[in-house]
């Protein structure tokens, strides 16, 4: 056993929840930004103000033409698996090697790519790094142990994996449909807190395909997180602490929450009252990319994402026009709502002596 720890301290294998859960889940979030969902910005971009070189194709593959855009969505695959071998300290040919495995495991897994990518980029990272350099022909040896594990565990888990992680998001999609009321408040707060965690919001919601009125509840969940601490924290952080976690992360408050858990009692309590609104009474949808859930405000992602679904159901003929209601909604969700309530709750925690001045002071 000690021979066992040995080996795994000295290929840097640490089996954690932290490594795998934040490390390796936040890298791939970052992965789906620097692909789909640039890919999908640019394509809105190009297609909302006629960018030509946006929307004119760059190249053709296998009959399919692609655009910038669409070039850089395609790469999702390769770019979550380098992204979560760059978290685990892949060496050189095992990160290289990832970029095969990420695109097997995405294609494979389907509309659930990203939970196939995550399980399978993981497993094939940590096995590469197992062998890398224990051979003279480390060269041939590592990435053909790397690419042999991810696409068989392609071939064998993704098309399952895929699956389920469809049928969760389905699940509560379906959920969130039919009682949109109770549902609006459970997914807002729970992928808001998901938000601020060191964890990815954005991954879950791509993994699970979150997308509808789920979609619209997680977003203001998000936003709820993200400005409610930037304004109610303005005080002590002034406009440095309102753009970095207003447009930025909110889990720059995680600290600050460990200290004093009851500043986080504010937003949470937003999230509640927000994502019901969403849901029932603006009928708030996310119908861009499902990443787009997860993100907030984070450089205004969220709303990029309602704003690019508005589009394509308009393209798809089931939405006619964006009304100023839509606007109304996404404005007031996004950052008038959480810009008051948060701050007004927050007083009242104030008065009860449970927050403190200088409790949300950024370090």
């Amino acid at each position: 056993m000690e021979k066992v720890k040995t080996f795994l301290k000295r290929k840097d294998i640490v089996i954690s929840v932290k490594r795998y859960g934040i490390d390796a889940l936040g890298a791939m979030a970052q992965g789906l930004f620097c692909s789909l969902l640039i890919g999908t910005i640019l394509n809105t971009l190009g297609t909302q103000f006629h960018i030509s070189f946006l929307t004119v194709p760059v190249a053709t593959v296998g009959g399919i033409e692609y655009t910038v855009g669409s070039m850089a969505s395609a790469m999702s695959g390769p770019a979550m698996a380098v992204a979560i071998g760059y978290a685990l300290h892949c060496p050189p040919l095992v990160l290289f090697s990832l970029i095969t495995v990420g695109f097997a495991s995405n294609a494979l897994g389907g509309a659930g790519g990203p939970l196939a990518v995550l399980f399978i980029a993981i497993i094939a990272s940590e096995t590469g790094k197992a062998v890398s350099k224990e051979t003279k022909i480390d060269i041939l040896v590592t990435p053909l142990v790397t690419i042999g594990i991810g696409v068989a565990l392609s071939a064998w888990w993704a098309p399952a994996l895929g699956t389920a992680a469809m049928k969760v998001g389905s699940l509560i999609m379906w959920a969130t449909n039919l009682q949109p009321f109770l549902m609006g408040i459970l997914v807002s707060v729970l992928v808001g807190i998901a938000l601020t965690l060191p964890i990815s919001s954005a991954a879950i919601c791509a993994a699970l395909g979150l997308t509808g009125l789920a979609g619209g509840a997680a977003v203001a969940g998000c936003c709820a997180q993200m400005i409610g601490f930037a304004v109610m924290s303005f005080p002590e952080n002034r406009w440095g602490g309102l753009i970095s976690q207003g447009i930025g992360t909110s889990m720059l408050q995680m600290g600050n929450i460990v200290k004093n858990p009851k500043i986080w009692i504010a937003p949470i309590l937003t999230s509640a009252i927000t994502g019901p609104l969403a849901t029932c009474v603006f009928r708030l949808e996310m119908n861009g990319t499902p990443v787009s859930s997860g993100m907030g405000t984070c450089g205004f992602v969220g709303q990029i994402g309602v704003y690019t679904g508005w589009m394509n159901s308009i393209a798809e003929g089931t939405k006619s026009a964006v009304t100023a209601w839509d606007w109304t909604g996404l404005i007031l969700i996004s950052f008038v709502l959480p810009a008051v309530l948060c701050p007004l709750i927050n007083t009242v925690l104030v008065k009860l002596g449970w927050v403190k001045k200088g409790d949300m002071t950024l370090a």
